[in-house]
């Protein structure tokens, strides 16, 4: 599961990762706090993200690329290394986006979407089992758990952020750096302490 890090070189390649959530979970600054690591390692980023109905709890996605030179913020369908989703169902809607042996990587939290529940639609049950059809490194994480544990449900996207950080090149002082200049000074440290325990407990599924 160490075949997404890479080292920074001239001719590395693009990374690409799509964030998926809904409103209130910190998905945007969780990207924000990406694309500023991968600048502080002095690499281009660039994101883009969808946000209409954020803040009453609609889908929320937002799309990193970084590397030497990047020309676009969009990922192209099937390109996604990795898809980090802040809730269940965020997830499966943007598989399409995740190329071949690509990383999904899951908070363990089921929120129902305005859409599925206006539609009076059933919230499927089998969200690790779709996942896996389009990949094997599906990873399942107690995000909202985790955070608890710290002291502080809204420090999920430092949880989430810790995940991902496994799959990825940076040094954690960057890691640290770009989360200290995104989230209020009288949290840090519990921000902190929520990143470290998202880096810790990652499992993939079924290995």
């Amino acid at each position: 599961m160490q075949g997404l890090i890479y080292h920074v070189t001239e001719n590395r390649p693009v990374i690409n990762v799509l964030m998926s959530g809904v409103g209130g979970q910190g998905v945007l600054v969780a990207s924000d706090i990406l694309v500023m690591v991968a600048m502080e390692a002095g690499l281009d980023a660039k994101k883009s993200e969808i946000h209409g109905m954020a803040q009453r709890g609609g889908s929320v996605v937002s799309q990193v690329r970084y590397g030497q030179k990047i020309y676009s913020p969009l990922i192209p369908a099937g390109a996604a290394d990795i898809i980090l989703a802040f809730e269940k169902l965020e997830a499966v809607r943007y598989l399409d986006h995740l190329k071949p042996g690509g990383v999904v990587i899951v908070n363990n939290q089921k929120i129902t979407p305005l859409s599925v529940f206006f539609a009076n639609i059933p919230y499927p049950e089998d969200i690790v089992h779709i996942c896996q059809r389009k990949t094997e490194h599906v990873i399942m994480v107690d995000g909202i758990q985790l955070a608890e544990q710290v002291g502080n449900p809204r420090t999920i996207n430092s949880v989430m952020l810790g995940a991902l950080s496994n799959f990825l090149e940076f040094h954690e002082e960057l890691w640290m750096r770009a989360i200290a200049q995104r989230v209020p000074a009288k949290t840090l440290e519990l921000n902190r302490q929520a990143f470290e325990a998202g880096k810790r407990v990652i499992q993939p599924i079924g290995n």
